[in-house]
């Protein structure tokens, strides 16, 4: 083999790691609120480092029957209320969005075991123009919100559902508290 099959084998190998690089996913952790809950949620950040604008649109795993996006948005009477965000969530070139507590997380719905602490697992993220990224995450449920950041929603009573379409059933223990 000459140097520049070499290098032409060394460049194919690299390419497809280069180009899974754009979505950087760091910081991140799944909890539920406790043994028996059938939901959980994921929070991390991500980086978009390309220069152009994407969206991720989409979760998968088999920790969970259902993966969503979703979001708590206050209403009038100051109830927070979680939704789910179908359109996905922008992640502008060069910017980083935080998955967090009380704002946009992954939800995990039916999940197919229990969360146990220090147990990982695998969620893909599927973007609408970068490649996909699997990433295996740490189950951390002893893990508190950012103090006195926006993942800190203590103080602000209940939390309702609510889900457009359908096939939405099942139980949802846990997922109505302010820490999910």
């Amino acid at each position: 083999m000459n140097l520049k099959t070499t290098l032409l084998g060394t460049a194919f190998a690299v390419l497809p790691a280069i180009a899974s690089a754009h979505m950087i996913i760091e910081d991140a952790y799944a909890r539920a609120a406790s043994p028996v809950a059938q939901s959980g949620a994921a929070f991390m950040t991500i980086f978009n480092h390309s220069d152009r604008d994407d969206r991720l649109i989409g979760v998968t795993s088999d920790a969970a029957e259902r993966l969503e996006l979703h979001t708590h948005i206050q209403e009038e009477s100051g109830v927070m209320r979680m939704v789910e965000v179908e359109e996905g969530f922008e992640i502008p070139a060069g910017e980083t969005i935080l998955l967090q507590r009380g704002g946009y997380h992954v939800m995990m719905l039916g999940l197919t075991s229990p969360l146990e602490q220090g147990e990982e697992i695998e969620i893909t993220f599927t973007f609408e123009h970068a490649d996909p990224v699997t990433q295996t995450i740490v189950v951390d449920n002893e893990r508190q919100p950012m103090e006195g950041g926006h993942g800190d929603h203590s103080g602000h009573g209940e939390m309702e559902m609510e889900h457009d379409g359908e096939g939405h059933g099942g139980d949802h223990s846990g997922h109505g508290d302010s820490d999910s």
